[in-house]
Formats: C-alpha cells, structure tokens, sequence
C-alpha cells in the first residue's frame, strides 16, 4: 500500500518525466560531439570529455525517472546498463590511446 496520496504521487510522477525530458537535449548534443570528435576531428581529450558528460547526463536522466517513479535511484543494473556503450567507445578510441 502507497504511503503518499494519489495526488501527490502523480505530481512526483510529472516532475520526474519533465526532469527528464530536460535532459535529452544535453544528451544529444554530446551524442552530435562525440561523433565530431571522433570521425572529423580525431580529437581524444574531447571524446573523453563529451563521453564523461554524456555518461553524467545518461545517469541523471535515468536517475529523474526512477525519481519520478519513487523507486530506488541507485541500481546495479544502471550501472550494468552504462556498461556496453562505455566499452564500444573505448574500443572506438583504444587505437587513439596506444599509438
């Protein structure tokens, strides 16, 4: 059984999706970036900088909607979840970082 009235359960539920839709904006500009950064300008301090932003802006917006949904906002799994994109960039910039 809720604990918090239906109200303010769905005025929680709404400030968690607008927190979120907030941040996919930031989130695709750093998408656009790192492509930039990558395929144009073969710029690694820019990479790691777009990606560590954009990891930033991948865990709060997940972090708004678990917020919203009045769940836990730390998970393993988010963490889990962080995991294959974290490794195809680096496998994307891992020549860049030997040579």
């Amino acid at each position: 059984m809720e604990s918090r009235p239906e109200p303010e359960r769905r005025a929680r539920a709404l400030m968690g999706v607008v927190a979120a839709s907030a941040l996919v904006y930031p989130l695709l500009v750093c998408a656009v970036q790192l492509v930039f950064a990558q395929l144009l300008t073969v710029d690694v301090v820019a990479v790691v900088g777009w990606l560590a932003l954009a990891l930033l802006c991948s865990v709060a917006l997940v972090g708004a909607v678990r917020w919203g949904a009045a769940r836990r906002i730390l998970s393993p799994w988010l963490l889990v979840g962080l995991a294959p994109p974290a490794l195809y960039e680096l496998w994307l910039t891992w020549p860049l970082l030997t040579t």
